[in-house]
């Protein structure tokens, strides 16, 4: 296949599942010996959340500010901005993975300065706001070629909108997340000063999809049996606002008598450095990931290539790429069944079962076969600089 030129857009620079899969997809796209160059808009201009093996482009961006459709609708226009001239424009393939990117390339697309654009659908949010719903269904409507990471997202794209989406699922990089300890370790254990356990680790923030609330539900009544049990919330950088959620979150933390902090019940660390993450992951007990609505959730397969145990919700994707016997499956509106499977997590025969499950089921998943499955879509849409479209 010829070389091509791929411009990757996603809508952050921070560590989400989606950014994180965009950066993965660009580093095995070029050992294939392609140049895929991860753009997104970076107000703060200290660029990606990690350094990564391809190129990338810090899009230059306004501060946030404003309501979720006024910052959404900035960052559309920071894209448009950036992607103004044929020169900026000067690849084979444009590649958007969430409605901001989408929508840029849509207009591009209707200013004749690209061709089309294949877009990645990781999950489909529900809005309320009618302006966002009609964004993120432009994005998606507007493709040439649809991608899913995930076959339910692609069912739902072939019942709701007929159209076709190829699944090129995920993958995860075993040479950065393992189950080997490193000096990390110690150090992220001393920053947040976890102790003996058990630790639960939950992955997205104070986020409704996430399950957050039933988490915190699950992990009160498992302070009932652990009393040093600690919960830890990493991540939670979006775009989208979440303080009625949290507030509802921290209401149950209050009335479950559970303090906030390092060394304390719960612990919130915020965005979390990737070099950080493997540690992290080791030093859970458990990741408990009882999502409501995921595309794929990039952090089981991370957790699991460092020997965690992982439960998950019994519903779609985890049942698409996940047996049985690799996790722990659960209700996500049971916050007791959540809780039962953490404390079956701590039986050291089923930790031992779901550790060696989950290593073999992450090595299954690598970022070169996701990389590979994107090339005959990339292939279709491909344009060519002997077939220039700009007037």
């Amino acid at each position: 296949m010829t070389p091509l030129r791929i411009a990757i857009l996603t809508h952050s620079t921070n560590p989400r599942g989606g950014v994180a899969h965009c950066l993965a997809l660009a580093e095995a796209l070029c050992t294939l010996g392609h140049e895929a160059v991860v753009h997104a808009p970076d107000p703060t201009g200290r660029g990606f959340f990690r350094d990564a093996a391809c190129p990338t482009e810090s899009v230059g961006a306004k501060p946030p500010g404003g309501t979720t459709a006024e910052l959404v609708r900035a960052r559309i226009n920071d894209y448009l901005r950036h992607f103004a001239t044929p020169a900026a424009c000067d690849f084979d393939v444009f590649h958007a993975h969430d409605g901001i990117g989408g929508n840029a390339l849509a207009t591009l697309k209707h200013r004749r300065l690209i061709p089309g654009f294949v877009r990645t659908v990781h999950h489909v949010d529900s809005f309320a706001d009618p302006l966002l719903a009609e964004w993120q269904d432009r994005s998606i409507r507007e493709a040439a070629r649809l991608v899913c990471v995930s076959r339910s997202w692609a069912d739902w794209i072939r019942g709701d909108l007929g159209a076709e989406a190829v699944v090129v699922g995920n993958g995860v990089d075993l040479s950065v997340y393992r189950p080997a300890p490193t000096q990390a370790d110690a150090a992220v254990r001393a920053r947040w000063a976890l102790g003996p356990g058990p630790v639960v680790l939950s992955v997205g923030g104070f986020e409704e999809r996430k399950n957050t609330l039933r988490i915190i539900e699950a992990f009160a009544r498992l302070r009932a049996r652990h009393p040093d049990a600690q919960l830890v919330i990493a991540g939670g950088a979006s775009l989208l606002d979440h303080a009625a959620y949290r507030a509802r979150c921290q209401a149950a933390l209050a009335s479950a008598g559970l303090k906030i902090g390092p060394g304390s019940a719960v612990i919130e660390t915020g965005p979390v450095p990737q070099a950080e993450m493997p540690a992290l992951y080791r030093a859970a007990d458990v990741l408990a990931f009882p999502s409501w609505k995921e595309g794929f959730g990039l952090c089981v397969l991370e957790a699991m290539a460092c020997g965690t145990p992982v439960i998950v919700s019994r519903q779609p994707p985890f049942t698409e790429y996940l047996a049985p016997t690799d996790a722990l499956f659960v209700d996500p509106a049971d916050s007791a069944a959540i809780a039962d499977a953490v404390t079956a997590a701590l039986v050291s025969q089923n930790r031992e079962r779901l550790r060696i499950a989950g290593l073999a089921r992450a090595a299954a998943h690598s970022w070169r076969a996701c990389a590979e499955r994107h090339r005959e879509t990339y292939a279709a849409c491909a344009r060519t600089l002997q077939e220039p479209i700009h007037a």
